[in-house]
């Protein structure tokens, strides 16, 4: 379980520079006349992926799950693609990205990267990482709990993205 759990807290800490990063693409957007939507909606986010990390821990030792080499390799393999993917969302985006809803007037949307794909990839990979995580050691009601709640966040989450980009961005 050991490096399962340094797997989580490497989880932890991408999140923490993930919200390095937000923090001083916020003050970049808000610099430049940029509206934030939604902050009803961020510390319900917050929450749900720090109980995800801490659930993670918490499961496999509370119900004795175990590492199953058949799910597990391939889960591990998703939480790594997943991060790629979310990671290649934020450099595609630059200082537009956040874990906030802001929007800059005016700005074109992105149509690089990811985002030739579809219009929310980073959404992709949270999906997948919170699936895959908890399922690396076999953390199966972790996994249910946490994307059932993430389904119906982002279903608050990606109307108030559109409707703010929708206000924001020209035609």
């Amino acid at each position: 379980m050991s490096w399962y759990t340094l797997l989580v807290l490497a989880v932890a800490v991408e999140r923490v520079t993930e919200l390095i990063v937000a923090r001083r693409n916020a003050a970049w957007t808000l610099a430049r006349a940029g509206v934030e939507y939604g902050r009803g909606h961020y510390p319900v986010m917050v929450a749900l992926h720090m109980g995800l990390l801490v659930s993670c821990l918490l499961e496999p030792v509370i119900s004795y799950r175990p590492f199953l080499p058949v799910l597990g390799w391939p889960m591990l393999v998703l939480v790594v693609l997943a991060q790629s993917l979310r990671w290649w969302c934020i450099t595609t985006l630059g200082p537009y990205w956040n874990t906030r809803v802001i929007v800059v007037a005016g700005a074109s949307l992105v149509s690089a990267g990811p985002y030739r794909l579809l219009r929310h990839p980073n959404y992709v990979a949270v999906v997948v990482e919170i699936a895959a995580l908890p399922l690396v050691h076999s953390a199966w009601m972790t996994a249910e709990m946490f994307s059932l709640a993430n389904a119906i966040l982002l279903t608050v989450r990606v109307r108030c993205e559109n409707a703010a980009l929708t206000r924001a961005v020209p035609a």
